[in-house]
């Protein structure tokens, strides 16, 4: 019974505060490990996993795809709507919610349309999107909402930090989406398939429109309003959380229990973690050294060990130089199906229904990710 509790244990949460039970034999706990904890990072990311999870549950975001897969049923035009509503959403709503909320719908509409060829290419785009979409704001990822509250820097200095990177995501999409629209695809059923899809979600168009629906989006879209005034800290984000509060109270109580503790649990782990380990002389000096002037690499490579979002908290605390560690985490999304954590998302999606095909995924998961990867390097070398 035990043993089972434990595999079913997030990992990287169960990493965290392994880490940071071992380190409390080193540093006693005492008053200075609440000062440890970012509870404005932490209170904002709370207030967004419900307001994001209260719009998903009223169809906010299948109406949203509904409406463009209408207007475009060409091979080409559909794994462009696919892959930039990812790029695009995640910027709002997280990368781990874009790929929840879109991944399900390309394989549901590729599936009907005899399309299984273009699976892996258009889940595999859509998930580089979401990451490379996600790291253009503050609220895009867990890891830039964190950095975005301790460098306490503008709103446009920061989004201006990962803006170049962003632009030339944008672009080698593109490029992508083209290349594999020659190299796969063919124009044949798709109208037919997405009209015949479209038709099967009717009814849930109809239940996002009546008036409890509607005040629930109306509601949750002002709470939205609000974070985005909390983030560029016009509201205090204690304000916010009892914003976010009072309408769950409202219309949802359930609500409360959809946040990712397991996230904040992590992030609560590493901050004591971290903590310590920067009252620890010996090791403070050691990964100082070893991150000046490093930043990017170091961020870079340990992402791809453990994740951007638990490297972002591990290293913060042992330099200065946050712009570099900012754009480091955020190009260490891409690389390995653990470097952003929200790759796991789609991979389950896909080899849930194609598990025969696991390892041809993981193989052009892995290759469009390093292409993406040495482009980025690349810009940053040059920048």
């Amino acid at each position: 019974m035990i043993l089972e509790k434990i595999k079913r244990l997030d990992p990287v949460m169960t990493i965290a505060w392994i880490l940071a039970i071992i380190s409390a034999f080193f540093i006693h706990p005492d008053k200075e490990y609440v000062n440890y904890i970012d509870f404005r990072s932490l209170g904002i990311l709370w207030g967004l996993m419900i307001i994001i999870q209260g719009l998903k549950k009223e169809n906010v975001f299948d109406l949203l795809a509904n409406k463009l897969i209408k207007k475009f049923n060409k091979d080409w035009q559909l794994m462009a709507v696919l892959v930039f509503i990812c790029f695009f959403s995640s910027m709002l709503i997280t990368n781990d919610v874009a790929l929840i909320t879109f991944v399900p719908i390309a394989i549901m509409i590729l599936k009907g349309a005899d399309k299984e060829n273009l699976l892996i290419p258009v889940i595999v785009l859509q998930t580089v999107a979401a990451n490379l979409g996600s790291m253009l704001t503050p609220i895009g990822n867990p890891q830039n909402l964190y950095m975005y509250g301790k460098t306490g820097m503008s709103l446009i200095s920061f989004c201006g930090i990962m803006f170049p990177f962003s632009l030339v995501s944008f672009i080698g999409l593109g490029l992508a989406i083209f290349i594999v629209n020659k190299a796969f695809a063919s124009v044949n059923n798709l109208e037919k398939s997405v009209e015949k899809d479209l038709e099967n979600k009717k009814e849930v168009d109809k239940l996002s429109t009546d008036n409890r629906g509607k005040l629930a989006i109306l509601l949750f879209s002002l709470a939205f309003i609000v974070a985005i005034l909390t983030v560029a800290r016009i509201v205090p984000y204690l304000y916010f959380d009892a914003v976010v509060l009072i309408i769950i109270l409202l219309m949802d109580r359930e609500l409360i229990a959809s946040a990712d503790y397991t996230l904040l649990l992590t992030f609560i782990g590493f901050f004591i973690f971290t903590g310590n380990m920067g009252r620890l002389d010996l090791v403070r000096e050691l990964l100082e050294k070893l991150m000046n002037g490093r930043e990017f690499i170091i961020a870079l490579i340990t992402s791809q060990f453990i994740s951007n979002v638990p490297a972002t908290l591990m290293l913060s605390g042992f330099t200065t130089c946050y712009k570099e560690l900012i754009i480091g985490v955020n190009v260490g999304g891409l690389g390995t199906l653990i470097a952003s954590m929200a790759s796991l998302i789609s991979y389950k999606a896909y080899t849930k229904e194609y598990k025969e095909n696991t390892g041809k995924y993981m193989k052009e998961f892995t290759l469009t990710n390093l292409i993406f990867l040495v482009i980025l390097v690349a810009l940053w070398a040059i920048l």
